[in-house]
């Protein structure tokens, strides 16, 4: 089950690869959006900087940054950011 806001929802593929503190950002449910799609997404290949911002996102999580992620996802949808 997914949430408006979130973390990057994980590959079943990749969660057996997960290091220790990978495993973090499967402490709350994936979103359909999150920091990741935001800043920068397809812009951002290493992984590490995924698992940044999904904790990132946990360490700071209020209904406040929510409604910023939400909100940013619309202006980067219709500017067509770090998409391909």
């Amino acid at each position: 089950m997914l949430t408006l806001a979130g973390t990057r929802p994980p590959l079943l593929s990749e969660t057996s690869l997960y290091e220790l503190h990978h495993r973090a950002r499967l402490a709350i449910k994936p979103g359909i959006t999150g920091m990741w799609q935001v800043s920068g997404r397809s812009d951002i290949t290493d992984f590490e900087e995924v698992v940044r911002l999904d904790k990132e996102y946990i360490e700071n999580w209020n209904i406040g940054l929510d409604i910023k992620i939400l909100l940013k996802t619309v202006l980067v949808v219709f500017r067509k950011d770090g998409s391909m």
